[in-house]
C-alpha cells in the first residue's frame, strides 16, 4: 500500500500513472509557453465541491485564450471519478482530496502561433487536500506586501483568467517568503491591494466585509463568490467591494484569505499591522457559516460523491 501523503496520481488524456512519471511531450505548449488553463476542486465528505462553478470558470478561461475544450463536463467528471477511485485503491485512504485539472492547447511545431497546436491535452492530479493545521487556524497567517513587483494589469494578462502562467504570483510569493511570511499581498499598478499568490483576500471594517473589486485585477474566486452571494447574507453581514490600499490597513480590524482548499483563513498580520484573531471574530463566524453552507451542499449533491 502506498502512503497517501507522498503519492500523487495523474491521469493524462485518460491514462492513469504516478505523477512523477513523464506523460507529455517536450513540445507541449503548456510546458513551452504556459499556454494552459486549470482548475482545482476539493472534496468534503467525499463530495466534489462547487463542481459546476469551477467548470464554468474553466470554460471562461478557455474562451479568453481561444482554446477549445473537446470534453464535456460529464466526460471529465467520469475521468475524475476514475482517477480518485484509483488513488483510494492504491493508498487505502479516505482522506479529503485535492483535484487539479490542467488543460493545454497541445503540442506541435515550435512557435507562438496557436495554429501550430495539434489538439488539447488534459492532466488530472489527485492528492490529499492540504488542510490548515489547528495552530494555523488559531494563530492566523503572517502576510507581507510585495515590494518588487505589482499585479498584472487586467488589460495585459488578466488575473481573472486561471492560466498556467504563474510567474507573477510565484516571484511575489518568493519575496514574501524571504521575509518569513506565509503568504504575500500583491498590489496593482495604482497601489491598490489585489490578492495573495494563491488566494483572494478580504477585510473586516466596522462590522462589514470589504473585498478588493474584480476591477483591481484579481481572480474571480469561487469561495469569494460564495461568501458574497450565500454565506455573508445568511448571517446578516454586509459585503462591500471597494479599493483597499496599504495605508488603509491600520483602520481594519480583521483580515482573511479565501481559497478553494481552505475556505476562510484568518490572518494575524500584514507585515507590522496586526489584526484580531480568535473564535469570537467575524472571520470565524463567517467560517462557521461557510461550513454550514458546505453541509447543505453535500446533502444536495449526492451524485457528486467520489
Amino acid at each position: 500500500m502506498i502512503h497517501p501523503g507522498n503519492f500523487i496520481l495523474a491521469n493524462t488524456n485518460g491514462r492513469l500513472h504516478p505523477a512523477d512519471e513523464p506523460s507529455i511531450s517536450p513540445l507541449n505548449r503548456g510546458f513551452l509557453y504556459g499556454d494552459a488553463i486549470y482548475e482545482v476542486w476539493r472534496t468534503y465528505n467525499g463530495v466534489i465541491f462547487a463542481w459546476d462553478e469551477h467548470w464554468h470558470r474553466l470554460k471562461c478561461s478557455a474562451a479568453a485564450l481561444y482554446m477549445g475544450l473537446p470534453w464535456t463536463q460529464a466526460q471529465m467528471f467520469n475521468e475524475i471519478q476514475k482517477t480518485t477511485a484509483a488513488w483510494r485503491e492504491r493508498t487505502g485512504s479516505t482522506a479529503e482530496l485535492y483535484i487539479r485539472l490542467q488543460v493545454t492547447r497541445g503540442g506541435g511545431a515550435i512557435g507562438l502561433d496557436v495554429a501550430l497546436a495539434d489538439h488539447p491535452d488534459f492532466v488530472l492530479l489527485v492528492q490529499p487536500c492540504p488542510l490548515l493545521s489547528d495552530a494555523q487556524e488559531s494563530t492566523g497567517l503572517l502576510l507581507s506586501l510585495a515590494r518588487g513587483l505589482k499585479r498584472n494589469h487586467p488589460d495585459t494578462l488578466n488575473p481573472a483568467w486561471k492560466t498556467g502562467n504563474y510567474l507573477n504570483n510565484l516571484l511575489c510569493l518568493r519575496e514574501a517568503k524571504s521575509r518569513g511570511a506565509d503568504e504575500v499581498v500583491i498590489t496593482n499598478l495604482t497601489g491598490e491591494i489585489t490578492e495573495a499568490a494563491v488566494s483572494n483576500i478580504g477585510f473586516v471594517r466596522d462590522g462589514a466585509v470589504v473585498l478588493p473589486p474584480l476591477e483591481a485585477g484579481i481572480l474571480a474566486g469561487i469561495t469569494r463568490r460564495i461568501l458574497i452571494d450565500q454565506v455573508a447574507p445568511k448571517v446578516g453581514v454586509p459585503v462591500y467591494q471597494q479599493a483597499v490600499r496599504p495605508e488603509d490597513l491600520p483602520g481594519i480590524s480583521e483580515c482573511f484569505l479565501t481559497a478553494t482548499t481552505k475556505d476562510l483563513i484568518p490572518v494575524r498580520a500584514i507585515d507590522t499591522t496586526t489584526f484580531r484573531i480568535g473564535k469570537d471574530t467575524l472571520t470565524m463566524r463567517l467560517k462557521r457559516a461557510f461550513a454550514d453552507y458546505v453541509a447543505d451542499y453535500i446533502k444536495l449533491h449526492p451524485q457528486q460523491l467520489l
